[in-house]
């Protein structure tokens, strides 16, 4: 039911729709252009401010709630550059499919198309990014806005919606009925395709799941995994969705994305039967569009998406599925399994494989520093299983991925459109979302100078986050390029860096420099224990720019 409320502002209004739409926490830099949101902020406790010190910090933390919870993550900012800054969670929202919702102050209404104090046209600069931009043009239909920017963030394919709030819709006063919460729909796949699913799999000899996308819950994942294990299937994670399918079980068979196994991108060729669930197969994950053919696959593809329009946009699948990948996998579950598993020396090769190549192996001889591998065999060893980890982009990003297994849902936080500083803010989003819960950040020493200040939002807000700063003083994932391309002439890739210790020292964290391998369990004990965000710098051989690759 719609209450009638008393005269009320627009901002009051608005945070209104937030609260019954189960906003409990909001990330934003305050301006002057929204006001009214700031003041009515202070009348509804049970919505958490968390101020950051740069607008893209606070819209990748809106993104990485949204990954973690699957409900849209709340940003707002002001208008102009405060929006300029905000796009970048946008993009990242947009690529990884996360359910987020901008609100940017605007310009009063009267003053457009005269170039005002930081007027921007907010369709043309998200038109391309977001889900759907949108600019409230009276107070009175704010409670409609909000009630379809949340439907659009959730529905189909998730991703980012953009609200410019007028500065006379904010400040002016208005009686206006409160709509109830939004309720999404889910699509659900036809009983016919999830019967010709299994026809297919009866006939396959080798077949082979890949699993991503979002709008996971914890009971589709289990029904995935009794599926996958009724069937002895191999299950391959798509790029940075490891976390979706324990990487532990005998079934998990790696990662499609950076860093990849040549044995596993073989065994993508070389499948009979590709069961896609939630991946949009994208450049990455389909490692530049090389291991399935476009438009017409060599395997059989059973691609199943919860929105229409990814189905058959790049390839042809021979059965798509229009599907909420938690309700497919619930339908996949209750299937008879197939009878024969022809396959099953397939999947235990498969696993044997991922198993070799994720192990670390011994430390080279000839390189100085600390050894990466090790640093990644040790936490997979001490960290609890729901400990999340987060991460922005860089070469360093090949360790994590390789060597960490994932275990739960919910436990990996990372840019599929390779942003860099994604790492930091997103950690401190997970701990403030989940303070028991162990949140570790990578950054290289380029990716962490994107947003350091961002440990005063840690300190100030309580987040004991461990960031780990791996410090080559490079950028090294142009530099392998570089070499790649232009042997020997070095360009704009080194860095001349601030001292990291004492950087973070200076905003309250706790902070310890690791030169040796044996040294880091230690200093990621006491990192750990210290009770408030804390930084350890890795000194590390800027030879080694991959597990596999050095620089001469």
């Amino acid at each position: 039911m719609s209450d009638l409320k008393q005269t009320r502002n627009g901002g009051q209004i608005l945070v209104e729709a937030l609260r019954r739409n189960g906003v409990d926490t909001l990330y934003c830099v305050p301006g002057e252009s929204y006001l009214p949101v700031l003041d009515a902020l202070c009348d509804v406790p049970s919505i958490r401010t968390i101020v950051t010190r740069h607008e893209g910090a606070a819209s990748n933390m809106a993104d990485a709630y949204g990954k973690l919870t699957g409900r849209p993550g709340i940003c707002f900012v002001t208008r102009g550059p405060g929006a300029t800054h905000a796009s970048n969670g946008v993009h990242t929202a947009r690529q990884d499919s996360t359910p987020m919702i901008l609100f940017v102050g605007q310009i009063e209404g009267g003053f457009k198309g005269r170039e005002a104090f930081q007027e921007v046209d907010y369709g043309q600069m998200f038109g391309g990014l977001a889900k759907w931009v949108a600019e409230i043009d009276r107070i009175e239909r704010i409670p409609e806005f909000v009630s379809k920017a949340f439907s659009m963030a959730q529905s189909g394919r998730p991703g980012p919606v953009v609200i410019a709030l007028p500065e006379e819709v904010l400040f002016g006063l208005a009686s206006v009925a409160d709509a109830p919460p939004v309720r999404v729909a889910r699509a659900a796949p036809e009983p016919s395709a999830v019967a010709t699913l299994r026809e297919r799999l009866a006939t396959a000899q080798r077949p082979l799941v890949v699993v991503g996308g979002t709008g996971w819950d914890p009971q589709g994942s289990e029904a995935l995994r009794r599926f996958v294990h009724a069937n002895q299937l191999p299950v391959a994670a798509s790029f940075r969705r490891q976390d979706l399918f324990d990487n532990r079980d005998p079934h998990y068979i790696g990662q499609l994305g950076l860093g990849t196994s040549p044995a596993l991108l073989a065994r993508v060729k070389n499948a009979d039967l590709l069961l896609v669930i939630g991946s949009r197969l994208s450049e990455t994950v389909s490692q530049g569009y090389s291991l399935i053919d476009s438009p017409v696959p060599q395997q059989v593809l059973v691609h199943v998406h919860p929105d229409s329009q990814e189905l058959n946009r790049v390839y042809c699948a021979q059965l798509p599925i229009l599907s909420c990948v938690a309700t497919f996998a619930s339908a996949a579950a209750a299937l008879a399994p197939v009878e024969s598993h022809a396959w099953a020396a397939w999947t235990l090769a498969a696993r044997a494989d991922y198993v070799e190549h994720s192990t670390p192996p011994a430390a080279h001889p000839q390189l100085a520093g600390v050894d990466m591998g090790a640093v990644m065999g040790h936490l997979d060893e001490v960290l609890p299983d729901d400990a999340i980890i987060s991460n922005g982009a860089g070469n360093y990003t090949v360790w994590v991925h390789r060597f960490y297994r994932y275990r739960q849902p919910a436990t990996e936080l990372a840019p599929t459109n390779g942003a860099m500083g994604y790492g930091l803010p997103a950690a401190i989003a997970a701990k403030l979302h989940a303070p028991a819960r162990t949140v570790v950040c990578f950054a290289g020493d380029g990716c962490f100078m994107m947003y350091p200040q961002e440990l005063a939002t840690a300190l100030q807000f309580n987040a004991a986050v461990v960031v780990i700063v791996v410090n080559n003083g490079m950028l090294a994932t142009i530099r392998m390029h570089q070499e790649r391309e232009y042997p020997g002439r070095v360009s704009a890739t080194e860095l001349v860096n601030p001292d990291f210790i004492s950087l973070a020292r200076s905003f309250g964290a706790y902070a310890e420099r690791v030169e040796r391998t044996e040294d880091f369990a230690g200093a990621f004990a006491r990192a750990r224990q210290a009770g408030v965000a804390a930084l350890i710098e890795l000194r590390v051989d800027p030879r080694q720019i991959t597990p596999q690759a050095r620089l001469q």
